[in-house]
C-alpha cells in the first residue's frame, strides 16, 4: 500500500499553495489601493490566477478521484480522521467556491474577466452594482475563512509530525 502521494497529487498540492497564498496576498494589498493603472493591473492578474486557481482544482480532483490518496494513520482516532475529511472538504469547496464569488462579483460589477488578456471569461450575471457589493463581501468572508482552514490545515500537519511522530506530513512533502 502507498503510503505517499503521487508526484503530480503533490505538485498540484504545492503549486496551488503557492498561488492561493499569492492570490491572498495580492487580493488583500489591492483592495485598499487607491484608483490607478497599477490597482487595475493587480486585479488583472489577481483574476487572471484566480482562472488559473479554479482549473486547476478541477484538475486537482480529477486526478485525487482517478488516484487513491494513501490512507491515514491506522493509529489515527475516528474523531481525527473524520475532521481530516471534513478539513479537506471544506478546503476544496472553498478552492472551488472564492473563485466562482470573484467571477460572479466582476460580472455583476459589471467587469468582465479577459484571461491573460486574451480569452473573454463569459459574464455569469448582468450588471447589478448592489449584488457585485454584497458579492465582494461574500469573497472577502470566504477568504478569510481559507485562511483560517488553512492555517488549521497546517498545525494539524505540524501537530502530527512533531506530537504525534507519524507520517502525516512527510508523505506530502516533495521529497522523502
Amino acid at each position: 500500500m502507498n503510503t505517499h502521494y503521487t508526484r503530480t497529487a503533490k505538485s498540484l498540492h504545492w503549486l496551488m499553495a503557492l498561488m492561493i497564498f499569492g492570490l491572498l496576498a495580492l487580493g488583500f494589498y489591492m483592495s485598499d489601493l487607491p484608483l490607478s493603472p497599477d490597482k487595475l493591473q493587480y486585479y488583472a492578474w489577481h483574476k487572471w490566477a484566480g482562472v488559473s486557481v479554479f482549473a486547476l482544482v478541477w484538475l486537482r480532483l480529477a486526478w485525487r478521484v482517478t488516484h487513491r490518496p494513501p490512507a491515514l494513520p491506522a493509529s489515527m482516532p475516528a474523531h481525527m480522521q473524520w475532521a481530516a475529511h471534513a478539513g479537506h472538504f471544506a478546503l476544496y469547496a472553498l478552492m472551488i467556491a472564492i473563485p466562482l464569488s470573484g467571477w460572479l462579483m466582476s460580472s455583476a460589477k459589471g467587469v468582465q474577466t479577459v484571461w491573460f488578456g486574451v480569452l473573454p471569461i463569459p459574464d455569469l450575471l448582468s450588471k447589478d452594482k448592489e449584488l457585485g457589493h454584497t458579492l465582494a463581501e461574500l469573497h472577502e468572508a470566504l477568504n478569510i475563512g481559507l485562511l483560517l482552514l488553512i492555517a488549521g490545515h497546517a498545525a494539524a500537519a505540524l501537530f502530527h509530525h512533531f506530537f504525534h511522530k507519524d507520517d502525516t506530513l512527510r508523505r506530502m512533502l516533495p521529497s522523502r
